[in-house]
């Protein structure tokens, strides 16, 4: 596996490559630390000294990679380093593709480096523009013991798929649990049920009818990413829900205490690149990591 893996040095940075400590990768693996080297011509008193701040950051980039590089020492992975002149998102998403990455890791830096959950624009950028699949590792304070968790939470679509291959090629470490979620919408959603059920005996047939289709149409849906999946993780939970599926998403994030979100990166009209309305508020919202699919 070959990962590209972006650093600007800050602690959110850092998180990412700690991240990476844990993966199972061995000298077959490659990682290609990169740092994006990109200013804008300061235009005030300020001007006269941009050649100067121009020369700082040169001297600071190589103390960027090799502070980057000390943290992946126990990694088993080779490791190799770039160090590229450019807007930070395009130069992440062009070296992806130019090094044919199968994943672009990342820390979820925020504007001015805020505790807020939203991620920064660089990241998003990122996330919405990469051909390749975007992990974009947060920091969270509470420090999580046990196995690693993950909840896929997919819809069968052909962008769900593409998203279980990326699991399934990914080295988690051993005991990895992985939880496979599928939300559906229900034809009465606008309707409360206890309100509904109270109608009469027709309409709880028809509301049982439906609610029966949805199950099976679920459990199919889970059934085929299971089949996928199940050779890489022997550790697997199958959950149903009903509702809004970007709050059910981070609900069963929540209760399982879940170190990551996979979803797929759905946009309307299938156009490569968007992301759906789901993954941008997961990617936007979640409390945990969020790994975005391409399809």
């Amino acid at each position: 596996m070959k990962i590209l893996l972006a650093t600007d040095g800050s602690v959110y940075s850092d998180e990412a490559a700690r991240f990476l400590t844990k993966l199972n990768l061995s000298a077959d693996d490659e990682i290609v630390v990169l740092h994006a080297l990109s200013w804008t011509p300061i235009l005030s008193e300020w001007e006269s000294l941009y050649a100067d701040f121009k020369e700082i950051r040169y001297e600071i980039a190589p103390k960027i990679l090799d502070a980057t590089e000390d943290i992946l020492k126990p990694v088993g992975a080779r490791i190799t380093r770039l160090l590229v002149d450019g807007y930070a998102d395009k130069v992440i998403i062009d070296t992806a593709g130019e090094k044919d990455a199968d994943l672009v890791v990342m820390g979820a830096r925020g504007l001015r480096g805020a505790t807020s959950l939203i991620v920064g624009s660089v990241t998003k950028a990122v996330a919405i523009k990469s051909p390749k699949p975007v992990l974009i590792i947060k920091t969270t304070e509470k420090k999580k013991a046990g196995n690693m968790k993950i909840l896929f939470a997919t819809d069968g679509s052909v962008y769900s798929d593409a998203m279980g291959k990326v699991l399934a090629s990914i080295p988690f470490p051993a005991g990895t649990e992985l939880s496979i979620l599928n939300v559906t919408g229900t034809s009465f959603e606008d309707i409360p049920e206890r309100f509904v059920m109270e109608i009469d005996d027709r309409i709880k047939k028809i509301v049982a009818g439906t609610r029966e289709t949805e199950v099976k149409q679920s459990e199919k849906i889970i059934g085929k990413a299971r089949g996928h999946l199940s050779r890489r993780f022997s550790n697997i939970e199958e959950m149903i829900r009903f509702g809004d599926p970007s709050l059910e998403i981070l609900n069963a994030a929540e209760k399982l205490n879940a170190d990551i979100i996979a979803v797929g990166s759905s946009g309307m009209r299938g156009i490569r690149g968007l992301l759906g309305s789901v993954s941008r508020y997961i990617l936007n919202h979640a409390p945990c990591s969020v790994l975005v699919g391409k399809h």
